[in-house]
């Protein structure tokens, strides 16, 4: 490729050519993404239709749907964060931001995409949920978000000796009418039949905490 800079320090060729691809770029982005707020106090009571919205879908199973509303709340983001990557890169990134505040109150079962905690009964045990939001690890592909399991009573028998399970990368059929609560009790009775062939393991008491 022909280069050119001369002594004054002016830009060679290949970087003016940069530099148009990423003004080129920079512009089509914020066509993309000009009918999205560019505030945060804006954004988020447009974040949170765009969760009713998610949720609905997820419960009649619309996969195209969600997916399509999933990649509006990222471009949100991105567009939050002047197009730059990072959106998670931190507590005060957009999105965390976003999930922070639209967060469900605890104890409440939350939308779906919608960040929350919450306790079931399943498998014989009780079990805390951390529900992943909108922006979990792998949401992007997976139509079914991740979440964890944490054992709830100290000293009764749990599904992992640890007291803990994380369930990331869900690959399964859309199932409509599927609740978060309902969801993640199927998975943990699906777990305890499957892996842990009916029988729960007890906690090892270097896991257990005053407060479990």
């Amino acid at each position: 490729m022909m280069r050119y800079e001369d002594n004054s320090g002016q830009l060679g060729f290949d970087a003016l050519l940069r530099q148009a691809d990423d003004s080129n770029r920079q512009r089509a982005f914020e066509r993309e993404t000009a009918h999205l707020p560019g505030g945060m106090d804006e954004a988020l009571p447009f974040f949170r239709s765009l969760l009713e919205k998610h949720d609905e879908a997820m419960r009649s199973a619309d996969t195209e749907r969600v997916f399509t509303l999933r990649e509006e709340a990222r471009k949100l983001a991105l567009r939050l964060n002047d197009g730059k990557p990072g959106i998670l890169a931190g507590e005060n990134a957009p999105a965390c931001v976003l999930e922070r505040l639209t967060a469900a109150a605890s104890g409440e079962i939350p939308l779906w995409g919608q960040a929350g905690e919450f306790v079931i009964d399943a498998a014989g045990t009780r079990a805390h949920i951390e529900m992943d939001g909108i922006f979990g690890i792998g949401c992007s592909v997976s139509f079914w978000p991740g979440f964890a399991a944490r054992c709830v009573d100290a000293g009764k028998p749990f599904i992992s000796e640890t007291g803990y399970r994380s369930f990331l990368g869900l690959h399964a059929d859309a199932i409509d009418g599927m609740t978060p609560d309902s969801f993640t009790r199927a998975v943990l009775e699906t777990y305890a039949v499957r892996d842990l062939k009916g029988r729960l393991v007890a906690v090892d008491r270097k896991f257990l905490s005053s407060d479990a």
